[in-house]
């Protein structure tokens, strides 16, 4: 839908029409993986793959983004203004593989080539983002972490309906790649700045050691938060509090959609409260919220609780990249955000085992308070020593 068309407040139309050719690249991540998620159980069907087998390969798939995320920044050098659409182009084409693989480690092999694009197109996406916030004096990153959230659900529920239909994996992922192909030409309407080519390795770091760490922390606890009620909560409502299976399944349903709201309409709060205060309040509506799920004696107030932790966790992230842009140098902010981005995605991870090994030992309802506690240490100490970093002229390495 054009920006012009979209029934938004007036501010929101403005920040979406800034950013719309960035957005075209979050968009394109969120069709690929709303329609794998929607996909695995025939993919995994397709392959004859165990649950081990098949954890195994999503297990390459998670280093093989972790691996394009370090070399996001030098592709952004090679190829400059292309690298955005040229991203999303490979995107297209790697993650038709998985469709056409019929062996397990064809499979793996698969899902590292499309895993590989996803983590470079992620990073560079994110940075591009950044530049236009500096250039517009907007913050976009919270409208554009929502765009994702609503395409990945979108896309999901178109799979489920064409597979209703009949279509298998390659007809239905080749259709969404001619929806990435018309999301590459709005990419080529983005202006690029480059770096001057006099920048130094030290401007090209772009932020010192210490502040990158703490973001990175600060996106990993957001996403350990994020997963881990995924993965479990579902188990929660059903063991814990009698759920029938539509009930569980409700738990992460509402988490995602929740965290797609408040993406969305955090954009209107960010503007008020600045970066730094929404990160505050949504930590503590998500710390809340995940101790409010820990402790709800019926389904309805644990439901109540996992809304709450989806809306606040929804915003940490995003405002954390769009510190981490700000802050940073121009020639240093791919570089920047790669780094953080390899932090923060551990938390996608850990976030499972984590909350496996606190219920073994002390039963969910521990784990998802730990979940809620884990998030007050971003308003209690992640953050305010990034600020005292920032404070002190301690965050870039360019002086």
């Amino acid at each position: 839908m054009p920006p012009e068309t979209v029934p938004m407040p007036r501010g929101m139309r403005a920040d979406f029409a800034a950013s719309w050719p960035v957005a075209a690249a979050f968009l394109a991540i969120g069709i690929y993986w709303g329609s794998f998620a929607a996909l695995v159980p025939v993919l995994k069907a397709r392959v004859g793959a165990s649950d081990a087998e098949f954890g195994v390969a999503m297990l390459v798939a998670a280093v093989g983004a972790l691996m394009a995320m370090w070399v996001a920044a030098r592709i952004d050098a090679a190829l400059g203004r292309r690298a955005l659409p040229a991203m999303t182009a490979v995107l297209a084409l790697a993650f038709l593989l998985p469709g056409l693989a019929t062996t397990v480690w064809a499979f793996a092999l698969a899902m590292l080539c499309a895993s590989c694009a996803s983590g470079a197109l992620d990073v560079l996406m994110n940075a591009r983002l950044s530049e236009v916030e500096r250039r517009t004096g907007r913050s976009l990153m919270s409208l554009n972490h929502g765009l994702f959230s609503v395409t990945y659900a979108a896309s999901a529920l178109y799979c489920g309906v064409a597979r209703d239909l009949g279509f298998g994996p390659v007809v239905i992922l080749a259709a969404l790649g001619l929806v990435s192909l018309m999301l590459i030409r709005a990419q080529t309407r983005l202006t690029v700045e480059r770096p001057p080519a006099g920048a130094d390795e030290a401007g090209r770091r772009g932020l010192a050691l210490l502040p990158t760490v703490l973001l990175g922390f600060i996106i990993l606890l957001a996403y350990l938060a994020e997963q881990g009620t995924e993965g479990w909560s579902a188990l929660y409502l059903e063991r814990g509090l009698g759920a029938r299976a539509s009930g569980g399944a409700l738990g992460p349903a509402l988490l995602g959609l929740t965290m797609g709201f408040g993406r969305i309409f955090g954009q209107t709060l960010v503007a008020r409260i600045g970066e730094v205060g929404l990160m505050r309040g949504g930590a503590l509506l998500a710390a809340c919220g995940g101790l409010l799920a820990a402790l709800a004696p019926t389904i309805w107030i644990a439901y109540l609780g996992f809304a709450l932790l989806g809306l606040g966790i929804s915003v940490i992230g995003p405002m954390a990249y769009a510190l981490a842009g700000r802050d940073c140098t121009d020639a240093g902010r791919a570089r920047t955000i790669a780094e953080i981005s390899v932090i923060g995605y551990f938390g996608f991870f850990i976030g499972p085992p984590i909350i496996g090994f606190l219920s073994e030992a002390y039963g969910l309802g521990t784990a998802f308070g730990a979940i809620g506690f884990s998030i007050l240490i971003v308003p209690l100490v992640l953050l305010p020593l990034y600020l005292r970093q920032r404070a002190g002229k301690l965050i870039s390495l360019r002086r």
